[in-house]
This record gives C-alpha cells, sequence and structure tokens, in this order.
C-alpha cells in the first residue's frame, strides 16, 4: 500500500507540473524572501468513482484547497459499454484546467466516457490531463484516437492492468 501511496503522489506531482503558474515572490515565516510559484487560478481535479478516489488524498496533500469533482461510470459485465451514472463538478468547469484521475487505464473505454461528460460540460479536451498509475498500450492508444488533445501522466505501461486495484487500496478483497 506504501509503494502505491508514493507513486499516487509522485503522479499527481507531475501532474501539477503541468499546470499554469506565475513566478511569485513568498515571504517565510521567519520573514525572509524567496522568489517561488503559485499555480494560476482555474485548476480543478475530477476522480472517476470509486478507484479515482484513491488518488484525491494525493491531490489534496499537494494542493489543499483544490476543487475536486466527481463521475460515477460503470461498465456493463456483458457488453463492456460504459454508461455514465452521476457527474459533479465544479460549476465553472469549463474555464479550468481538469487533472482526471483514474488510477488503471484498461480499455479506456470508462475514461472515454468521462471526457465526454466534460466536454458536455463545456471542458476542452486540451486542458484535461488524465493522471493514471498503470496503462495499457491499447487503454491509451483507445484515449489518443477519441480525443488527441488529451494529456497522459502514468507511472507504467503495460500489456496487462491490475484490475484489482481498488479492492486492494480500499482493503474490499
Amino acid at each position: 500500500l506504501f509503494s502505491l501511496v508514493l507513486q499516487i503522489r509522485l503522479v499527481v506531482e507531475e501532474g501539477l507540473n503541468q499546470l499554469p503558474y506565475t513566478e511569485c515572490t513568498v515571504t517565510t515565516p521567519t520573514g525572509h524572501k524567496y522568489e517561488g510559484v503559485r499555480f494560476e487560478k482555474g485548476n480543478c481535479g475530477v476522480s472517476i468513482m470509486r478507484s479515482g478516489e484513491a488518488m484525491e488524498q494525493g491531490l489534496r496533500d499537494c494542493c489543499r484547497s483544490i476543487r475536486i469533482g466527481k463521475i460515477l461510470i460503470q461498465s456493463d459485465e456483458e457488453t463492456q459499454r460504459a454508461k455514465v451514472y452521476y457527474a459533479k463538478f465544479p460549476p465553472d468547469i469549463y474555464r479550468r484546467k481538469v487533472l482526471l484521475m483514474y488510477p488503471i487505464l484498461s480499455t479506456g473505454n470508462t475514461v472515454i466516457e468521462a471526457v465526454k461528460v466534460l466536454v458536455e460540460h463545456g471542458v476542452q479536451p486540451s486542458v484535461i490531463i488524465l493522471l493514471s498509475l498503470f496503462s495499457t498500450p491499447h487503454g491509451a492508444k483507445s484515449i489518443i484516437q477519441e480525443f488527441p488533445e488529451i494529456t497522459i501522466l502514468t507511472t507504467e505501461v503495460h500489456p496487462v492492468a491490475p484490475t484489482h486495484f481498488g479492492q486492494k487500496y480500499f482493503g474490499t478483497d
């Protein structure tokens, strides 16, 4: 579990590195001036429930006040067709950069449906950064074919994705 938390943190930090920022002067608690950076306003996270919620704490650890939306998508057992059941976003999501959190990218169907919902809410695919821990080449290719402007960040690309992530992380074996 510790290595999963570390991997989540690393991919979240890299996702944050992709967001726009401005330079600023920071005064430390001891009164010293430091040249630092500040995120520009207009960023948010969106987790694809349930496994994407495992990445929320890593995002909050790095960016305490970031807004987080949620999407619930379930795949039909027989057809593998993804269906959206729930979506709740910040009202001005169409003006924000979106860190889309989904740790296991297998077929890409769930993420494609999530991006479609975000596009319906006015989000441009070019401002979506998918944060994933494990991806299959097929899943990544499916997403890029559908939405070539999206950015995908992952720690590993392998032909077989560990589909039991949610059960392991949440302890629901």
